[in-house]
């Protein structure tokens, strides 16, 4: 079993070998399988499968912007593998967005898909654009045309889009609109995220944080650390920085520290998190609300027993990675840590929880949103929250069982389970034609 964090800190210096950096979310991805199947006795042609997605889809969607202009942008949608079920996965608007990186990300889909035990395989979609310069009108039109040019490759028992970065519950309200007046009949079912008015369900938006939240309760308790007795920071403040940050608050944790893009909100005796609005609430907002403000980077090497990364991916790098104070790491964000950084802090025994388990509770509650379409009729709150949390503490059980058994780093034993699971599911289907 690999050793376990001092909730009173350790300073080691110890230096981790030097690596290259991953260029994109796709070769980070490609390490991960990799370093999972060097583990498990399985066939090395499923492995050679899962290095290539299925299906890219690139699109040109041209808008009409509010001058009367047309800006032609490009959209993406990657479908990785649907050996259990649908593809599953986000959809992004955001300047960055690339071909690669929705392809890493839509291979992160589907291990976190299979993490959790879901039906589902993995995708993940975007449009390179920044939503900020985007008129309420003119994002309506971009969604409704690029849902026009993916069309005939998503669907209910297809593919599942989601928001994520710069979307929204409304993005997902044009996107089933839109697809829904071209099949000639309401389809809720093509996405999730929805507004619960129009199929969605209650607890989606909340839901990632909440899964963070969660796991971050049961790793303590792995360790013998009561949340009471706990300082957590956290960089991010908006959807799953602000619902973990809250529940972690409600639950007991001494949250020190918040962030949004212009820096960092830092209280040692505690923040009250229920007085900072969250970045939906009020975008931008941490440090107008902060007394003592720190930078980002700053908030990532703090001397906490959590670290919470919750907002983009590579912030935990091989430069700042020695500098890491906290004991556990609990990945909100997709991808906040890089193959480097990752060797370097299971060097030092810092343990890391992995995004595909930790930030899973979005697609879980997407999942149940879909069932809630296919049947019509929908879930309590309650009933939400409760499934959420028997699924969450499942999927743990069986990470951490893989953990215990196999000697390795949690992310390792997250890929382990997802891979395995993966497998199985190829072997039994096997290779058409």
């Amino acid at each position: 079993m690999a050793s376990k964090p001092d909730c009173t800190h350790d300073d080691s210096d110890d230096k981790a070998a030097d690596s290259t950096e991953p260029e994109s979310a796709f070769e980070t991805a490609r390490r991960q399988l990799y370093h999972a199947a060097s583990y498990l006795d399985i066939d090395q042609n499923i492995v050679e499968r899962l290095k290539y997605p299925k299906k890219v889809h690139e699109v040109t969607i041209p808008i009409e912007r509010d001058d009367g202009t047309v800006e032609v942008f490009t959209g993406y949608r990657a479908q990785h593998d649907s050996v259990r079920g649908p593809y599953k996965g986000g959809l992004r608007y955001h300047p960055d967005v690339t071909r690669d990186e929705c392809v890493g990300l839509g291979m992160w889909m589907t291990w976190k898909c299979a993490v959790m035990d879901l039906p589902f395989g993995g995708a993940k979609g975007g449009v390179a654009v920044n939503p900020k310069e985007l008129s309420p009108e003119e994002k309506e039109r971009l969604t409704r045309r690029f849902t026009q040019e993916i069309r005939g490759v998503i669907g209910p028992n297809q593919d599942i889009p989601a928001p994520d970065m710069g979307t929204d519950p409304k993005t997902m309200a044009w996107l089933m609109d839109a697809y829904s007046m071209q099949e000639g009949e309401t389809t809720p079912g093509v996405v999730t995220g929805k507004p619960p008015v129009v199929g969605g369900s209650e607890g989606r938006e909340e839901a990632p944080g909440r899964s963070v939240a969660i796991i971050t309760q049961l790793v303590c308790e792995y360790y013998d650390c009561q949340l009471e007795d706990t300082t957590v920071a956290i960089q991010g403040y908006g959807s799953v920085g602000a619902n973990a940050a809250r529940l972690l608050d409600e639950w007991g944790a001494t949250i020190v520290a918040i962030s949004d893009v212009n820096g960092a909100m830092y209280e040692p005796d505690g923040i009250d998190t229920a007085s900072v609005p969250s970045h939906d609430e009020e975008p931008e907002a941490v440090t107008t609300y902060a007394d003592t403000v720190i930078s980002n980077e700053e908030l990532l090497t703090l001397d906490v027993d959590v670290l919470i990364p919750a907002a983009l991916g590579n912030v935990i790098t091989k430069e700042n990675a020695e500098a890491i104070a906290a004991d556990l790491v609990v990945e909100g964000a997709n991808g906040p840590t890089t193959s480097t950084a990752d060797s370097m802090l299971a060097d030092r025994d810092v343990a890391v929880i992995p995004d595909i388990l930790a930030n899973a509770g979005g697609v879980t509650v997407s999942y149940f949103e879909w069932l809630q379409d296919i049947n019509r009729r929908a879930w309590s709150l309650e009933r939400v929250n409760d499934e959420l949390e028997a699924e969450m503490q499942a999927a743990w059980e069986a990470v951490r069982s893989e953990f215990e058994q196999r000697d390795v780093t949690w992310r390792d034993a997250a890929y382990i389970v997802a891979l395995s699971r993966i497998a199985e599911a190829h072997e039994a289907r096997g290779l058409w034609p």
